[in-house]
């Protein structure tokens, strides 16, 4: 592997990520640890696991806590605005429930990149975790943070959410950075192409100082279409690395069903496991 130009890009959407998270357990029982990690909402939480080497600890996060209130509740949604309890899961779990390795992932020499919306332009912004130092969490939240089901994060002047509005997929990113070897993990199957909402109308009533958002909101489907159209090429092209559920994973971004969430962080384990030669092939340096 060449181990300054070789990058990982982890796809978000919300539970679906478990997928993802049975993949980065194998990488990571196989020591295969990318030099550079760029991840958005769900795969940055992800992301930050994998920098960290914990090795379950997605696992256990991102299944075991989905029918405690804490962590997702309808009722919180309706009184707070808040479907998923992002104190409770940002600070709690990491700090006294499931303790987060801080020392490793700080003196990790991985480069991993957080990618959040700004609610005022609607361009993504890109936080390195070199320059970050402790608000990584912070960062982690309010790439996480959708509209209508989360709170807007306030950071160094900023108002932020989910990195998923503005770059869902952040290979030009990748490749502006100059990695020539790119490995994608998607939660969507082949062909998936988003369909165009509505929830721009209703952010106008929301959030109507955020006009970034509003625009991020209204050229989501578009801008993530055209970029999983260039990916397709690359693919194509034997210029990128990509591991996806064939089918369809059928889980919400709020999925609370157990087997069902175990049953894609298997699958998430076993694609990587069926193609892992492959990749070994793709990433030798030529």
């Amino acid at each position: 592997m060449n181990r300054e130009k070789t990058a990982l890009i982890l796809e978000g959407g919300g539970l679906r990520g478990v997928y993802t998270s049975g993949v980065l357990q194998y990488l990571m029982e196989k020591n295969i640890y990318f030099p550079y990690v760029i991840g958005v909402s769900m795969g940055a939480c992800n992301g930050a696991n994998y920098i960290s080497r914990q090795t379950e600890r997605n696992k256990i996060v991102n299944i075991s806590f989905v029918n405690d209130s804490r962590y997702l509740s309808y009722i919180r949604l309706f009184l707070k605005g808040e479907l998923f309890g992002m104190d409770f899961i940002f600070d709690t779990i990491p700090n006294k429930l499931v303790s987060f390795d801080y020392k490793t992932f700080k003196q990790n020499q991985q480069k991993f990149i957080i990618v959040a919306t700004d609610c005022i332009s609607g361009e993504p912004i890109y936080f390195d975790k070199a320059e970050i130092g402790d608000d990584f969490m912070k960062l982690l939240k309010a790439s996480s943070s959708l509209p209508f089901i989360a709170k807007p994060v306030k950071y160094n002047g900023k108002i932020l959410m989910d990195g998923g509005l503005s770059d869902s997929v952040p290979i030009h990113k990748s490749l502006k950075d100059g990695n020539k070897k790119n490995v994608l993990i998607l939660t969507q199957p082949k062909g998936y192409r988003k369909k165009q909402s509505n929830s721009s109308i209703y952010a106008k009533l929301r959030y109507p100082k955020f006009k970034g958002l509003i625009k991020a909101l209204q050229t989501r489907s578009q801008r993530y279409n055209e970029t999983l159209d260039y990916i397709d090429e690359l693919e194509k092209e034997g210029k990128v690395f990509i591991i996806r559920p064939e089918y369809s994973l059928n889980l919400g971004r709020a999925e609370r069903n157990k087997p069902n969430l175990y049953a894609a962080f298997d699958k998430g384990y076993k694609d990587i496991e069926r193609c892992f030669k492959d990749l070994s092939d793709y990433l030798i340096v030529t």
